[in-house]
């Protein structure tokens, strides 16, 4: 199994959900921690704790971002006008790597990041192979021509279990899509609960 892999499950595992809805994920078949003593934590968390892990599952449901790396998302977000955690979402959701996977060019988050760095994706015509880019509302993300018969692509865009939020405009003809607008945290389809306030209240304590 690879690295990228096995964090994505352990991820899983660790928040007891199916935080991507795969229908892979080993939480399907058991819920609870990994390790020889997981069955065993089930223990009431602290407030402390419940901010705490909501942060992680959103940091992971994001293909594991660096704490350095999101950290420095939630001191934007709070520096911007407006709710802390509705920008937080936002910052998110307009991250190059985040795109791809909405839009349906690879299977998931972790797949999207690899994707990127391999140099199959263009931004307005031109290549980018920074996974944490920042799209803007209007820009034109684009499978490279030579990437679009991909094993990996044409599997991706037949998944059924999830679809392309109405915040992204995806051809699968042509392999592009536009980012129409920055989300709100209600219209981004999270197969599970998240919660970005608990998010900020870790980060502001």
């Amino acid at each position: 199994m690879s690295k990228r892999h096995s964090t994505k499950y352990k991820i899983d595992r660790r928040m007891g959900e199916n935080i991507w809805g795969r229908p892979k994920s080993p939480v399907n078949r058991r819920e609870y921690g990994p390790g020889q003593h997981g069955q065993g934590r089930k223990g009431k968390l602290s407030d402390f704790g419940i901010q705490l892990r909501a942060k992680q599952k959103l940091k992971g449901y994001y293909g594991n971002i660096s704490e350095k790396q999101f950290r420095k998302i939630y001191g934007q977000a709070s520096a911007m006008k407006g709710d802390t955690s509705e920008n937080l979402i936002g910052l998110l959701e307009c991250r190059l790597d985040a795109i791809v996977y909405r839009a349906k060019f690879v299977a998931t988050v972790f797949a999207s990041r690899q994707f990127i760095n391999h140099g199959h994706v263009k931004v307005n015509g031109v290549k980018v192979n920074i996974p944490s880019y920042r799209c803007k509302p209007g820009d034109v993300i684009e499978v490279r021509e030579k990437s679009k018969q991909l094993a990996m692509v044409l599997e991706a865009v037949q998944l059924a279990e999830r679809d392309v939020p109405e915040y992204i405009n995806a051809d699968h003809n042509k392999m592009t899509a536009t980012f129409v607008s920055v989300p709100a945290f209600a219209d981004v389809p999270y197969p599970v609960m998240m919660e970005p306030n608990l998010t900020v209240e870790f980060y502001s304590r």
